[in-house]
C-alpha cells in the first residue's frame, strides 16, 4: 500500500525506487524530485524441495543468504557485495563470478510483480519485453515489489579454491580462456601498476562450492553461515594515503603473497565472494574525495584493445588495488543489461588522480568502437552521446519503458544525465 502511495501526485522532477545505495554513481538519486525506498518491502518465501523462492524488492542478498545457506541453498547470482536488494540485483541485472556458467541475475527470474506509475500490479514473465527492459533496466520501467527466482543447491558452506599466478595480462586471458569452464566461479585481480614485461599480472581465483564428504566430518555445522564485520577502517584517512608508492607497494606484496599455484584451499563465501563486506567503512581509505568505480566488457575477440587500455590504465599510474577481471558467457535478451560475452575489467581510482576525466573519457572512445560497453550501474561520468553506440537496442528499450510509463514520470540523476528519459 505505501508503495503505491507512492506513485501518487509524483512531483515535476518524477521518482525512482532506491534499495541499499550500492550503485556507485546516481542512478538511485532523484535532485528535486521522489526518492522510494523499497526496504521495507522484505518478506521471504523459500519453497525448500525446489529452491524455488519468491522475494519481496526490498529484499537484501545477505538476508537471502542467511536463509538460503543454512538451508542447503544459495543465491543464483552475487556481486562483490550482499548489501544489495532484489529489486536492485534486477534493475542493474548483477553479474559475479559464474556469469560465463550461468548468466547474470535475470537469467534465473521466473517473473516478477511490476508496480508502474499508473497504480498497476503488473505480472512479468520472461516472455514478456517488459521483463527484459526492466532486466538493466535501471529502475526507469516501474518499482520491483517482488521477485520469483530459482536458486542452486549446496551441501556445504565452504569453497573449494584453486589460486595461481599469471605473469602477465596474456598469461592471464590465456588460463582464464583454458581452463574457465571447468570452475563454477572465477575472477583475476589485476595488477595495474605492473608496467613493461610484467604488465597485467594477476591472481587467479576459481572455484566451486565443497561437497560434505571435503570437509572434516567432525567440524562444525556445515552449512553454518554467520558472516560478521571483522575490521573497521579509520574514521578519518589521511589525504594522499593511496598514491603511487603505496598502491604500488601494496600491489606487490599481494602479488608476491599469493601462492604460485595451489589446490583445493577452504574458503568461506565471505571470504571467497564478499571480503570488502568484512572491513566496516571501507570506502573511507579512499579519503574525503573519494572515488569512482569505472567497469566496461570487450567482445572476446578484442584483446588488443584491452591491452591497450590496461596499458594506458598503468602508463597513467592508475592507483586502483582493486582492480577485477572476468570473462562474460553470453549475453541475456535485456537491451541495457551490460553482461555481453568478454572480458569485462572492474576497477576503482580515488577522484583526485591527475588527468582521471580526459583519461576515461578517451577509454570510454576506445570501449564504443570495439563493440563494448561501460556498466550504467557503476557508472558517473559517461558522454551520453555513446550511449546508444554501447547499448544499440536503446531505443528498443524506449519503446517498451515508454508503453510502462508513458508519462515519464519516472526518472533519475542518472537517467537525465545520459539522455535515458527527456527531463
Amino acid at each position: 500500500r505505501e508503495l503505491l502511495a507512492s506513485m501518487d501526485a509524483p512531483p515535476a522532477r518524477g521518482l525512482i525506487a532506491r534499495g541499499l545505495g550500492r550503485s556507485y554513481g546516481d542512478a538511485a538519486q532523484n535532485a528535486g524530485g521522489r526518492v522510494v525506498a523499497t526496504t521495507g518491502v522484505h518478506e521471504v518465501d523459500l519453497d525448500p524441495t525446489s529452491g524455488t523462492v519468491t522475494a519481496g524488492g526490498g529484499v537484501s542478498l545477505d538476508t537471502l543468504m542467511r536463509i538460503l545457506v543454512p538451508r542447503g541453498f544459495f543465491v543464483p547470482v552475487t556481486p562483490g557485495t550482499r548489501h544489495v536488494t532484489v529489486g536492485g540485483a534486477i534493475a542493474a541485472d548483477i553479474h559475479g563470478k559464474n556469469h560465463h556458467r550461468v548468466g547474470s541475475w535475470c537469467n534465473h527470474v521466473r517473473s516478477l510483480h511490476l508496480l508502474t506509475p499508473d497504480g498497476t500490479l503488473r505480472n512479468v514473465v520472461p516472455d514478456d519485453d517488459a521483463f527484459w527492459a526492466t532486466a538493466g533496466g535501471m529502475g526507469l520501467t516501474g518499482t520491483v515489489v517482488d521477485a520469483t527466482f530459482t536458486c542452486p543447491s549446496i551441501e556445504t558452506s565452504s569453497l573449494v579454491v584453486d589460486t595461481e599466478r599469471a605473469s602477465d595480462l596474456g598469461d592471464a586471458l590465456a588460463r582464464m580462456t583454458e581452463r574457465d569452464h571447468l570452475y563454477d566461479y572465477s575472477v583475476a585481480w589485476i595488477d595495474l601498476m605492473a608496467t613493461g614485461g610484467a604488465m597485467g599480472r594477476s591472481v587467479l581465483t576459481r572455484g566451486r562450492f565443497a561437497r560434505a564428504d571435503e570437509l572434516d566430518p567432525t567440524g562444525a555445522d556445515p552449512l553454518a553461515f554467520d558472516p560478521r564485520e571483522i575490521v573497521m577502517a579509520p574514521p578519518w584517512v589521511p589525504p594522499g594515503l593511496l598514491n603511487r608508492l603505496s598502491v604500488r607497494a601494496f600491489n606487490e606484496l599481494w602479488f608476491r603473497r599469493a601462492p604460485e599455484h595451489r589446490t583445493d584451499e577452504l574458503q568461506s563465501i565471505s571470504a571467497f565472494f564478499h571480503p570488502l563486506d568484512m572491513v566496516q567503512g571501507w570506502n573511507r581509505m579512499y579519503g574525503t574525495r573519494g572515488f569512482l568505480q569505472w567497469q566496461f566488457v570487450l567482445p572476446l575477440e578484442r584483446t588488443t584493445e584491452l591491452r591497450r587500455i590496461v596499458e594506458r590504465l598503468s602508463a597513467a599510474g592508475c592507483t586502483s588495488f582493486l582492480a577485477v577481471l572476468k570473462r562474460f558467457g553470453p549475453a541475456n535478451r535485456g537491451p541495457l543489461s551490460f553482461p555481453d560475452e568478454g572480458w569485462t575489467l572492474a576497477l576503482d581510482i580515488p577522484a583526485g588522480l591527475a588527468g582521471l576525466g580526459p583519461l576515461l573519457d578517451s577509454l570510454d572512445r576506445t570501449v564504443a568502437e570495439a563493440g563494448g560497453r561501460v556498466y550504467l550501474a557503476k557508472d558517473s561520468r559517461l558522454d551520453p552521446a555513446l550511449v546508444p553506440v554501447m547499448y544499440p537496442r536503446l531505443d528498443e528499450w524506449r519503446a517498451a519503458r515508454a508503453m510502462l510509463d508513458p508519462d515519464g514520470v519516472l526518472r533519475s540523476d542518472l537517467s537525465r544525465r545520459l539522455g535515458l528519459s527527456s527531463r
